[in-house]
């Protein structure tokens, strides 16, 4: 069964500002540094496991475009701070868990059809996974409160980050 770890492959969450002082906060990629997916050889049955503990900002995104100046060291620290303490900090777990129930042609694509289950909740995932020359990539919405978690405010919710994450999974075909 083949195996990929944070060694082979990433897992990007990006993250959106909102609120009515969105101007002055900053859209955010963040990595999960510890995961492992695993497949069997027919490509008939996926699983993966990811270390929320962590997740890493690596850096705000601007128009578009990552924007390492944006942020320094200590800005980034306090957002992963934050991240742990006020997001995840209250999460009845610190592994998100995928397990496919099917996965089925689609074109030249793969629909993985399965459950993701955060924070002691489980929810129905559907995750169309192409192929991007070596690697297979996969990028889907997760709602922070499907699973019960409150996305980030601050300044009374004149502050805050949109509850929908765009999830980003590239590993080794």
């Amino acid at each position: 069964m083949p195996t990929v770890t944070e060694r082979e492959g990433e897992v990007r969450v990006s993250t959106f500002k909102d609120g009515l002082l969105s101007a002055v906060a900053h859209d955010l990629e963040l990595a999960v540094e510890r995961f492992r997916i695993e497949w069997d050889d027919a490509l008939t049955k996926v699983t993966g496991t990811f270390d929320t503990r962590s997740l890493r900002v690596l850096h705000a995104v601007v128009h578009g475009a990552p924007s390492p100046s944006s942020l320094s060291a200590k800005d980034l620290r306090k957002i992963e701070e934050n991240i742990q303490a006020d997001v995840l900090g209250k999460a009845a777990s610190s592994e998100a868990r995928f397990e496919s129930s099917a996965i089925e042609a689609d074109g030249e694509a793969r629909r993985v059809l399965g459950t993701l289950t955060l924070n002691g909740r489980s929810r129905p995932l559907d995750a169309r996974v192409t192929r991007d020359g070596d690697r297979f990539v996969t990028e889907f919405t997760l709602d922070q409160r499907d699973f019960g978690i409150r996305p980030y405010s601050a300044m009374m919710g004149t502050l805050k980050i949109k509850p929908e994450l765009r999830v980003r999974v590239r590993v080794p075909g």
